[in-house]
């Protein structure tokens, strides 16, 4: 990415449209009410031969107080001051407004480069309102139209001698692109770079203090918060490096229960969520210390699990807690009993208020994403099977004994096992279960999903048949030499 552009406006004029149209994924939400986006969303823009870093903006809002909105608007200008280029859009059809006016002046004092777009604009109706837009004193507007694809080619004159401007620092500082994975151990875990950064979500229930964990790792106000619930609603991912980890994070809308959720905007919220969930490498399940492990928790860790994601549960707001040891070893019990998919996940107690436990949940992070690349040898498999199989043999329905035969890992990430077996069918699900909290216990894998599949073998016993492939092949011999 050789340079980044902030897209701003007034609500509504049609910024995530743009956004969507640059990444070639509808990443943001467009809905026709205003004030939709909410939070600063990045993405990887394409523009023909151009490849760049596009950020989506909260509408600008003329309130300048502690109030969402004012918030909304601060969270806006420090898009503006981080970018490179900033284009400015306005509604076309509805002309310059006295908010563009206030905002045009905020961008000639803050901006590096701007570049002023009159969207909406195809049609005669939106004539007016593109010649309005000289007297902004930004340079000749681009005619757009988001919706329809409308503009690109000028777009894309105006941004190509900015992008060459930008290469040569893009050049320098370019992210390691490969990762060396060792020969003997080919599976080995990648090291996360800053080209390909360690992915993990932040989930939870509505104002359980997602986006305020976040910028407690950032170390800034990068996301919006606040005492309302449910103010993030796009899915937003964050790049830091967190003690010396390129990371990823993505912070999600709080996920209410399926009777719940009623809004359209609510719904497009949840699954946007619910995506980051399977982008995700490592997924934090993050709990109101108040109120722990409602319904809705344990659906979202289980959902976690069933993506097959390494999962780290971290408690928040702990520092309210009065009685923390009694209520600590009352939810690691009630984790292993309601979840035992995930027995021994690790169980983390953060503050996001304070900053407290931040670094105990980065270790857990790390430890849980090591366990999901997790690989054992096919030797080490075959003599714990033996062990595990004279300990407790498996069953024999209807009389005939089920012979597991051999073992071995096919995947990582999370850990997946084969096993050879005769009658894969009629092996009881607990038997299955005994095996996977064995590979739990003896390989230190806690907490990550495990897939262990069986499989039929078939006679395999070499020796079948050999007399009459013998006989056979003399028989050919002879044949031959009369």
């Amino acid at each position: 990415m050789t340079f980044s552009l902030a897209i701003v406006g007034r609500p509504n004029v049609g910024k995530s449209t743009l956004f969507n149209r640059l990444v070639g994924k509808k990443l943001a939400l467009v809905d026709d009410q205003p004030g939709v986006t909410r939070d600063l969303r990045e993405g990887e823009a394409r523009l023909v031969d151009l490849r760049f870093t596009v950020i989506d903006t909260a509408g600008l809002e003329e309130a300048t107080d502690d109030s969402l909105q004012g918030r909304m608007r601060k969270l806006t200008e420090r898009a503006v001051d981080m970018a490179d280029v900033c284009l400015f859009m306005i509604d076309a059809r509805a002309g310059v407004t006295p908010a563009d006016e206030i905002f045009a002046d905020i961008l000639r004092k803050r901006a590096r480069h701007v570049i002023l777009a009159a969207n909406k604009g195809e049609g005669a109706a939106a004539d007016a309102g593109v010649l309005e837009a000289f007297a902004l004193g930004l340079g000749e507007p681009i005619r757009l139209s988001a919706e329809h694809g409308e503009g690109m080619p000028e777009l894309y004159s105006v941004l190509q001698p900015l992008a060459d401007a930008f290469a040569e620092r893009a050049e320098a500082e370019a992210p390691e692109t490969e990762t060396d994975v060792s020969d003997e151990d080919p599976d080995a875990p990648r090291v996360p770079t800053r080209a390909k950064p360690l992915q993990i979500a932040v989930v939870g229930r509505p104002n359980a203090g997602k986006s305020t964990l976040i910028n407690a790792i950032l170390g800034e106000d990068r996301l919006l918060t606040g005492p309302e619930a449910g103010i993030t609603r796009d899915s937003i991912s964050v790049q830091t490096d967190w003690q010396g980890t390129p990371m990823r994070i993505f912070d999600t809308a709080g996920m209410r229960k399926k009777a719940k959720v009623q809004e359209k905007l609510e719904k497009l919220s949840v699954s946007d969520g619910l995506r980051a969930v399977k982008f995700a490498e490592v997924v934090v399940v993050l709990l109101d210390a108040a109120i722990p492990f409602e319904t809705q928790d344990l659906r979202i860790a289980d959902l976690a699990e069933r993506e097959g994601r390494a999962v780290v549960v971290a408690v928040n707001k702990w520092d309210l807690e009065d009685e923390k040891n009694a209520k600590l070893k009352a939810m690691r019990e009630g984790f292993e009993t309601l979840l035992p998919q995930l027995k021994g996940a690790p169980l983390v107690t953060v503050s996001a208020k304070t900053g407290k436990g931040l670094d105990k949940l980065h270790d857990a992070i790390i430890k849980a994403y090591d366990v999901w690349n997790r690989r054992v040898t096919t030797a080490q498999l075959n003599r714990w099977l033996t062990a595990m199989l004279e300990q407790h043999p498996p069953p024999a329905p209807q009389g005939r004994r089920i012979k597991l035969r051999y073992m071995t890992q096919a995947k990582t990430r999370p850990p997946g096992f084969v096993v050879m077996c005769s009658h894969p069918d009629k092996l009881p699900e607990s038997y299955k279960r005994y095996l996977v909290n064995g590979l739990r216990a003896d390989f230190d894998m806690p907490g990550t999903p495990i897939r262990l599949t069986f499989r039929g073998q078939g006679d395999k016993n070499p020796y079948k048949g050999r007399r009459e492939r013998n006989a056979g092949a003399l028989k050919k011999h002879l044949g031959r030499n009369g």
